[in-house]
């Protein structure tokens, strides 16, 4: 399966949550997935958001996984307000998906006295 279509089938059952919620901000929210889906899906696969996705290693097992973070990111996208366009989306995500690969600082390991 295409990476971008790994994306948008992600994304639907959100979109359909919040439809299944009512109010103007559910709506809104919904709306922004279901553009963010049909964006994913005509994206190239060798666009530069889709391979620092499969960097990060958001397309393990044959699905896509943006982490805790990224399901965060996409719960809350465009509830609130409905800046960012759907490429701001899957950025948000690549930035996302990238932190998690960072290197934590290593804890002072501490001598019993």
């Amino acid at each position: 399966m295409l990476r971008t279509c790994m994306i948008a089938d992600y994304l639907r059952p959100y979109a359909q949550w919040r439809i299944d919620r009512p109010g103007p901000r559910n709506v809104r929210a919904a709306i922004g997935l279901i553009d963010a889906a049909a964006y994913a899906t005509h994206l190239d696969e060798s666009s530069r958001v889709i391979v620092r996705l499969a960097i990060a290693g958001c397309f393990a097992l044959g699905r896509f996984n943006p982490g805790a973070e990224g399901e965060q990111i996409i719960r809350a996208w465009h509830y609130d307000d409905a800046t960012g366009a759907p490429s701001d989306l899957l950025e948000a995500l690549a930035a996302s998906a990238e932190q998690g690969l960072q290197p934590r600082p290593r804890k002072p390991e501490t001598t019993p006295a």
